[in-house]
């Protein structure tokens, strides 16, 4: 929680948010580029931001959502045809945090971890990083909103190493005739892999 938000709170309220140390240094890692494997830098729209000039809680989760799949369309061969796709992916849950605010016309950073792949599940790690303070809009080109970048690409050095938000989402892959889990296909899988978090 934003530490000026927590004074706005009941003074009840407020004690009964107060976190383990042990979740406070999870929170702490999550918030950390180095956390994370594969980028995507997003660009955000006027609408996007609500009355007070930030971006709406609500369009963090479109952002989130927006990695996901972009990274499994392009990396892991999802098929988003109904007709030929052997593979459905349901999110079953999403969480986002907020630290610090961000606004239109800025171009954070979205960033993708997986924390566990199960038989036809997949944990996921997200966050969003600003970019720089000292920086006017970060130089992303054609191929960055095509292939994203993966950890240690030179552009990261454009963004903030502090995530602005974090979050956490959880899909599970049905097969579309039934809506039953389907077990994940062994490439599907490595490529989900490839992104599994340090810790």
């Amino acid at each position: 929680m934003i530490p000026w938000a927590r004074r706005l709170l009941p003074r009840n309220a407020a004690g009964s948010l107060s976190t383990s140390s042990a979740s406070q240094q999870a929170e702490d890692h999550h918030r950390q580029l180095e956390a994370y494997r594969y980028f995507l830098p997003i660009q955000t729209r006027w609408q996007d931001n609500d009355q007070y000039g930030h971006v709406n809680n609500a369009v963090y989760y479109s952002y989130f959502d927006t990695i996901i799949n972009h990274y499994l369309l392009r990396y892991c061969g999802l098929e988003t045809s109904l007709l030929i796709s052997p593979l459905v992916g349901f999110m079953v849950t999403n969480q986002c945090k907020y630290h610090t605010p961000i606004g239109f016309p800025q171009v954070p950073l979205a960033a993708l971890a997986v924390e566990k792949v199960g038989r036809s599940s997949v944990c996921y790690r997200l966050a969003l990083f600003p970019p720089k303070p000292t920086m006017e809009l970060p130089s992303v080109n054609h191929h960055d909103l095509i292939d994203g970048f993966f950890f240690g690409h030179p552009k990261l050095a454009q963004f903030d190493t502090l995530a602005c938000t974090t979050g956490s989402s959880v899909h599970v892959f049905v097969n579309p005739a039934t809506s039953k889990p389907e077990s994940l296909p062994e490439d599907f899988r490595n490529s989900l892999q490839k992104l599994m978090s340090a810790a």
